[in-house]
């Protein structure tokens, strides 16, 4: 009897570790739908105050580079002193109410605070491959879902920023290409801090840098790949694959025509790579 005791829990631990290891190498994760968080979607137009993002451009200056027509970030090189003022700037936004923000201001404030908490989190996890293993508990991937910080009494995951007032409330697909999760496959994290003024044109030159680059749209002979942003979150792009192809002809007229034309399957792929500069 103990000899079967002990095979069953062998089999069962043997079980348990193939589910584990199966979770971690799924290709992508489930895309969260845009559900408005309705304690955020207010703002004050009458409001003068401003936020500094200075601190954030200061680390995007000194850390982030460009290379092979992406950006990466330098995390083995982040300074104890620039740690603590990538601390000091998140502890400066979540002492801020959003709501008491106007519109323009709300959006940066949002953007810069998820891209400096993804980095946050990936300086807390030195030595990982992706942020897909960084944070998280046994049956979730990555540190999305994580409440990382506290705002006007509530507790804020990287979802919530993304899914639950970016999307919901400005509803601009432009969205995906301002937020960075870390990866190569992701849209660049861009090297200036969102500020009122240069909101609209850093999200057209975000997007168009990323339909330009060939990790978004490419043919490998007969076969289109694409970004999984465009499978996850079609909805936000078009009604339908024909939408879709019609936008991305309309950032790749190079491509139009064969865009257009295409009836074959699309590849859909992503590459969780850590965004690192070596």
């Amino acid at each position: 009897m103990l000899q079967v005791s002990v095979k069953s829990e062998a089999t069962l631990i043997r079980k348990a570790l193939l589910l584990t290891t199966s979770l971690l190498a799924l290709p992508a994760l489930a895309a969260p739908d845009a559900d408005l968080w309705t304690f955020w979607a207010s703002s004050d137009e009458r409001s003068s105050r401003t936020v500094d993002h200075g601190a954030w451009q200061r680390l995007l200056d000194a850390y982030l580079v460009e290379a092979d027509g992406r950006t990466l970030f330098h995390y083995d090189a982040v300074a104890d002193d620039h740690r603590s003022a990538l601390d000091a700037y998140v502890a400066h936004l979540t002492a801020v109410d959003p709501r008491g923000l106007t519109r323009a201001q709300q959006f940066p404030y949002w953007v810069n605070l998820y891209n400096a908490l993804t980095v946050r989190v990936v300086l807390d996890h030195p030595g990982k491959q992706s942020i897909r293993r960084m944070g998280g508990g046994l049956f979730q991937t990555g540190p999305w879902r994580t409440k990382l910080v506290e705002i006007a009494g509530e507790r804020v995951s990287l979802d919530d920023i993304e899914h639950r007032i970016l999307r919901p409330i400005w509803q601009d697909h432009r969205i995906h290409f301002a937020v960075n999760c870390a990866s190569l496959g992701c849209p660049d994290l861009m090297p200036e801090a969102f500020t009122p003024a240069n909101t609209e044109p850093l999200l057209v030159r975000a997007e168009q840098g990323f339909l330009s680059h060939p990790r978004a749209v490419a043919f490998a002979g007969d076969r289109l790949r694409l970004s999984s942003l465009f499978d996850w979150y079609l909805e936000d792009f078009a009604d339908d694959r024909a939408g879709l192809l019609a936008y991305l002809a309309r950032h790749r007229p190079e491509l139009a025509d064969r865009l257009a034309d295409h009836q074959g399957p699309i590849d859909y792929h992503y590459d969780w790579s850590l965004n690192a500069a070596r």
